[in-house]
C-alpha cells in the first residue's frame, strides 16, 4: 500500500474513468485509448450503460444496479445501469475492483460544460463524487459543434489532456497535489489549433430553456449534454396542439436564448481556442454582497411575523 488505505501498491498510477455519455461514447472510448497507448497507467473504466447526459449529480437510491463486464482493450471496464456518480462511487469503493484509483477522469464530453452547466452536467458529477469520498478527479469536455466537429477530434482532445493527468499523478505520488477542489477541464472545436492551458474560474454562462410540442420521441433534435442543440440534426417544425389529444401530450426541450460572460471566465476563455482548467468545489457559496444583504434581512422578519404563525 501507498499510505492511503485500500490503494494498491502497484509501480504504475491507477486511473478509473467514466462518463455521463455512455461506456460505448466516442470520447470516453478516445480518451481510454490515449491512456492505454501512454502505457504509463492502469486504467479501469466504469461507465453507464447508455446515455446518461445532464441527470446532474443523481443516484440510484431505493434500486440496485446492474454491473457487466464489458471488454475494452488495456483496461479492466464495467458497463453500469446507474448514473455517473454511482459509477464513480462504484469504481472508487473496492466493490467491483481491488483497489481505490489515484484518479478519477470523467469524459470526454461531447459538448462543453462551462459557467452554470457544471449544475446539469453528468460529466461534471462524476469528477465530483469522487472529490466527495477523496479521490482527486477531472472531468473533462469538448466543446462539440455540428458541421465542424469530428469523431477524430476527441483523439485529439484525449492526447491534449494527457500533460494534465501525468502532471496531475506526479504531485499525487509526491503528496503535493491539493485536495480542496478537482479540475473542470474544457477543450476548444478546433482542438488541433488550440492556444494552450489556461486557468479560469468557474463563469455564469448558461441557456434558458423552454418547450416544444413534438409529435413523437424521435422529433425535436438530439440535445447535447450542455443543453445545445446538435446543429446536426435538422430543425422539425412546431406542431398544432389542436391536432393532438389534450390528454396525451408530448413535449421536448428547447434553447430559448444564451447568457454569457464576457469577461475572462471558462466560456470565454473556451471560445477564444483555450484549453481551459476550471477549479471546481462541492460547495458554491454566494456573493459577498448577497451574504452581506441577507445578514441584515433575516433579523428584521420579526417584524413581519403576524399572530396566526405564532
Amino acid at each position: 500500500m501507498d499510505g492511503v488505505t485500500g490503494r494498491s501498491s502497484d509501480e504504475r498510477p491507477t486511473v478509473l474513468v467514466t462518463n455521463d455519455d455512455g461506456i460505448d461514447a466516442p470520447g470516453l472510448r478516445a480518451l481510454v485509448r490515449a491512456l492505454v497507448a501512454a502505457d504509463r497507467y492502469r486504467v479501469r473504466v466504469c461507465a453507464p450503460d447508455s446515455e446518461k447526459s445532464a441527470v446532474s449529480h443523481s443516484i440510484t437510491w431505493r434500486h440496485p444496479v446492474a454491473v457487466k463486464r464489458v471488454d475494452i482493450d488495456g483496461a479492466e471496464a464495467f458497463a453500469v445501469s446507474g448514473t455517473p456518480a454511482d459509477c464513480t462511487s462504484l469504481g472508487i469503493s473496492n466493490a467491483i475492483f481491488s483497489s481505490v484509483p489515484d484518479l478519477v477522469l470523467s469524459g470526454i464530453n461531447k459538448g462543453s460544460n462551462c459557467g452554470y452547466h457544471t449544475v446539469y452536467s453528468g460529466t461534471v458529477a462524476g469528477a465530483r463524487e469522487a472529490f466527495f469520498n477523496g479521490v482527486p478527479s477531472v472531468s473533462m469536455s469538448y466543446d462539440w459543434v455540428g458541421g465542424k466537429s469530428k469523431v477524430e477530434d476527441y483523439t485529439l482532445a484525449a492526447e491534449a489532456c494527457l500533460p494534465i493527468i501525468g502532471a496531475i499523478l506526479d504531485r499525487i505520488r509526491n503528496h503535493s497535489y491539493p485536495n480542496g477542489s478537482f479540475l473542470n477541464v474544457d477543450l476548444p472545436t478546433d482542438i488541433a489549433n488550440h492556444k494552450g492551458y489556461k486557468l479560469t474560474e468557474q463563469g455564469r454562462s448558461f441557456f434558458v430553456m423552454g418547450w416544444r410540442l413534438v409529435s413523437s420521441e424521435m422529433q425535436g433534435g438530439q440535445m447535447l449534454s450542455t443543453m445545445t442543440m446538435d446543429k446536426d440534426v435538422a430543425e422539425l417544425p412546431d406542431m398544432d396542439a389542436s391536432t393532438m389529444s389534450a390528454e396525451h401530450r408530448l413535449f421536448k426541450r428547447e434553447v430559448r436564448k444564451s447568457q454569457v460572460d464576457d469577461s475572462d471566465m471558462d466560456h470565454q476563455c473556451l471560445q477564444e481556442g483555450y484549453i481551459t482548467v476550471t477549479p471546481l468545489g462541492g460547495l458554491a457559496p454566494p456573493e459577498k454582497e448577497f451574504q452581506a444583504f441577507f445578514k441584515d434581512w433575516l433579523p428584521s422578519l420579526s417584524d413581519h411575523v403576524c399572530s396566526s404563525a405564532l
